[in-house]
């Protein structure tokens, strides 16, 4: 009964169904893919200090030589499968990078204590492992604790022997304090999408016809004519990150050159976020790492209905989407031969 009651009460305050977490999703894969390629160019750099310049003392360097060779190619595969993750919906498969990172650095802290015979570095590289998946990415308090647990315990004997009983203790309040941290957390992401829930109330995009942007039913205007159309463009990707290069293209053309119309392009940023923050509009046009997108949670749109098979929607499609820009034509076309089948 009591095990029932911290379950219920669990639910209540942290637990947050998948389809609520799209956005969240996508600045987890985002962020593993950064700091996977920063653990790649890592282990590169080292392999090459190992294998060329300290070749000649090849023997002592062994052990790390083994490490190179274990955790190179995860990080290799955790950066392949966050770049392909991309266009994926699924919470669940944007996020999977990020649990195996936090298991690679949790695993790195136990070979770094009992094979190299580091017991520092291994402690600390727990430490940091944790707290840094904590900082970085979003993610279940109950999945990080049963990584953590493990781990704790294949360290504590190594850390009383080498330690002794208090740093045991430590290691295992430390750890209470890091999914405290990670139940706050959750707590918090809990309540910020309760929040934008009522903002989907009030802000909406209508697609099909010309594209509007309303906010409490009044058209919002930019001052400049394209920061409307990248917002349409994004409203289309649903949520999918894009970087600059498309939107540029997108924009001024196929052949369209970064360089003479980056400046431009800031200042359509610049224009949006100006916008977005007199009218008090949170978390819907998000920039991360020169990637851009939309926020699709927070927005009602027809598009993202008919989409989802709204009758409504559907028969509110008259052959035209986004009508006064030419990128839209083919989804246009999309859209029409959804109907028919």
């Amino acid at each position: 009964m009591i095990f029932k009651d911290l379950i219920d009460k669990y639910k209540t305050r942290y637990s947050i169904p998948f389809q609520d977490l799209t956005d969240f999703g996508e600045t987890n894969r985002i962020n593993a893919l950064v700091v996977s390629s920063l653990f790649l160019l890592s282990e590169i750099i080292d392999f090459f200090i190992v294998l060329v310049i300290q070749h000649s003392i090849l023997k002592e360097n062994f052990q790390y030589l083994i490490y190179l060779c274990i955790y190179t190619p995860i990080n290799l595969f955790i950066f392949l499968f966050s770049r392909h993750s991309k266009n994926a919906v699924s919470y669940i498969r944007k996020t999977f990078p990020a649990y195996l990172l936090l298991f690679v650095g949790l695993s790195a802290g136990v070979f770094n204590f009992y094979f190299m015979d580091s017991p520092h570095n291994g402690f600390v590289t727990y430490y940091l492992a944790g707290f840094l998946f904590l900082i970085v990415f979003s993610s279940s308090p109950l999945l990080f604790f049963l990584e953590l647990i493990p781990t704790a315990v294949i360290l504590s004997p190594g850390v009383y022997k080498n330690y002794g009983v208090l740093s045991v203790v430590d290691l295992f309040v430390v750890t209470v304090i890091m999914f405290a941290i990670a139940l706050y957390k959750r707590h918090y992401e809990k309540r910020h999408l309760q929040l934008l829930r009522k903002q989907k109330l009030v802000l909406e995009a209508k697609t099909f016809g010309n594209f509007t942007l309303l906010h409490e039913n009044k058209v919002i205007t930019f001052s400049r004519t394209k920061s409307e159309e990248l917002l349409g463009y994004l409203i289309y990707k649903k949520g999918t990150s894009v970087k600059t290069k498309e939107l540029i293209n997108v924009l001024w053309g196929d052949h369209a050159d970064s360089a003479r119309y980056g400046n431009s392009f800031r200042n359509l940023i610049v224009d949006i976020k100006h916008t977005m923050n007199e009218l008090e509009i949170q978390n819907f046009f998000i920039t991360e790492y020169n990637n851009f997108r939309i926020n699709p949670e927070v927005i009602r749109c027809d598009y993202y209905d008919f989409l989802e098979g709204d009758p409504a929607a559907i028969k509110s499609f008259a052959g035209e989407f986004m009508s006064q820009y030419s990128w839209a034509e083919e989804i246009a076309a999309f859209l029409e031969q959804k109907i028919q089948k």
